[in-house]
């Protein structure tokens, strides 16, 4: 049976995977708004404490990825430290968040695709439905070729793109003489209710940064590169989200009402200082968004492959391509549902649609999130390397996403966003029923996995 292509990934390329995924231009180019409308002149602390939040989870991720090496990544990780019925749940949480993130950033891609030539006096009149097979067709085709090409082009792409988000902030700042904006240092205006509950969205903009755990078959040393390509994603996103959120925050005049009431606020800014950025920012983003599609679809593929691998989904998850060494039948099904599912609520307005399956797909990575951070100090007590601060950032990693699991669901959303966390459960039910149906027909495929557990984690 043919396998994942091993040793052929360097450091680059497994953070390319894990930057795609996480899109930083995305939050620039509207997330911040969003935590503005909350936060106001405080937005940037909201991403220096998401920061420290999420840097501190991917510190927790990291010791379990640097011990065991794994293409179902979180799957794998669970189960062996908290047992196969924690590691299939999360298994089939990661699925869901990867899926619906591919489903947010096809949609996200559509939106720019089209602003883009409307920013260039074009009126690009492609039907929603064309625009989504389009884009799933093109997602399909780099994500079966050889990974190695995927995750170079998922980098160059997120280079590019913040790279010119990059020029339009130091634009902005030379605007203003590179002052410090002291309204957004004393926090004028701002309210700790307000900062609080912008936090909770601010998380959901790091989500995705920790999927080069699932090249863990792929990646040269992959004990060492993946943890730290994880950090590094985390720690870099997060500079980047703060010094953005200052700075854009800077550019709308400290008017954090106006700001948040933006839907494209890199393009506000650029249409005030430098109208000539507008297009290049656009198209920034729309390779971001593509990137991330891409790399969405490459973690859940690997996923699903992992857990064809061990028959909890049909073994035919499992095949891997014999040239390209991709497991393109998983990779097949996540792009045919993912054309599917946007075709569906195709005409919706997109904008409402890239909110219902972000949030969606925010639920899956808060759950996996916070059972890692269990799992990391299980298995380094199993293993007798516990230390205390392997049990202090255990204990704050669950803190963090406890706190941004109750804040998703309270105060209670609006429809019909108050409909999608019992969505989510019922899915995890399912889950759960299915799991335990295979558990009672086949109980030695839960022997399998365990036993499978158990040999590697003597090698």
């Amino acid at each position: 049976m043919s396998e994942l292509r091993k040793d052929s990934l360097s450091f680059f390329e497994a953070l390319g995977q894990s930057v795609a995924n996480v899109s930083p231009t995305l939050t620039p180019a509207l997330s911040v708004a969003v935590v503005a409308s909350m936060a106001g002149n405080a937005s940037w602390l909201v991403f220096l404490i998401c920061t420290i939040a999420l840097v501190i989870v991917a510190l927790n991720i990291g010791e379990l990825a640097g011990r065991i090496p794994a293409a179902g990544s979180f799957f794998i990780y669970i189960s062996r430290s908290l047992g196969p019925v924690w590691g299939v749940l999360s298994g089939w949480a990661m699925l869901a968040a990867y899926l619906f993130t591919a489903l947010a950033l096809t949609v996200a891609t559509s939106i720019f695709v089209k602003t883009f030539f409307t920013s260039i006096g074009i009126t690009l009149g492609v039907p929603n439905m064309l625009m989504y097979l389009i884009i799933s067709a093109l997602v399909w085709l780099f994500a079966t070729r050889d990974i190695r090409i995927s995750s170079r082009i998922g980098l160059t792409l997120e280079v590019i793109s913040v790279s010119i988000i990059m020029i339009v902030l130091v634009i902005t700042l030379a605007h203003y003489k590179f002052a410090p904006d002291t309204t957004q240092i004393t926090l004028k205006g701002s309210s700790f209710g307000g900062v609080t509950g912008a936090i909770v969205f601010g998380i959901f903009s790091f989500v995705g940064f920790e999927s080069a755990a699932s090249l863990g078959k792929e990646t040269k040393n992959p004990k060492i590169i993946i943890p730290r390509a994880i950090l590094w994603t985390a720690i870099s996103s997060g500079i980047f989200f703060t010094i953005s959120a200052y700075i854009i925050t800077q550019g709308f005049g400290d008017n954090a009402t106006l700001l948040g009431a933006s839907a494209a606020p890199i393009g506000d800014i650029t249409s005030h200082f430098s109208k000539w950025m507008t297009a290049p920012v656009y198209f920034g983003a729309t390779v971001s968004s593509f990137a991330c599609a891409l790399a969405s679809i490459n973690a859940f593929g690997r996923m699903l492959f992992s857990l064809g691998r061990y028959q909890f989904v049909h073994n035919s998850m499992g095949i891997v391509h014999k040239k390209q060494h991709t497991p393109f039948v998983a990779l097949t099904v996540g792009v045919v549902i993912n054309f599917v599912v946007c075709a569906i609520f195709a005409n919706n307005p997109e904008t409402n649609t890239y909110g219902w399956y972000g949030t969606l797909a925010s639920f899956g990575f808060i759950i996996v999130y916070l059972l890692c951070s269990i799992a990391a100090p299980v298995l380094l007590k199993r293993t007798g390397e516990l230390k205390a601060k392997h049990l202090v950032f255990g204990v704050l990693g669950v803190v963090f996403m406890l706190f941004a699991l109750y804040g998703s669901v309270y105060p209670i959303p609006a429809a019909p966003y108050d409909y999608l966390p019992y969505g989510f459960a019922a899915y995890m039910l399912i889950g759960f029923a299915w799991f335990s149906f295979i558990k009672k027909r086949s109980p030695q495929i839960l022997a399998g996995i365990e036993r499978d557990l158990e040999g590697a984690a003597a090698e």
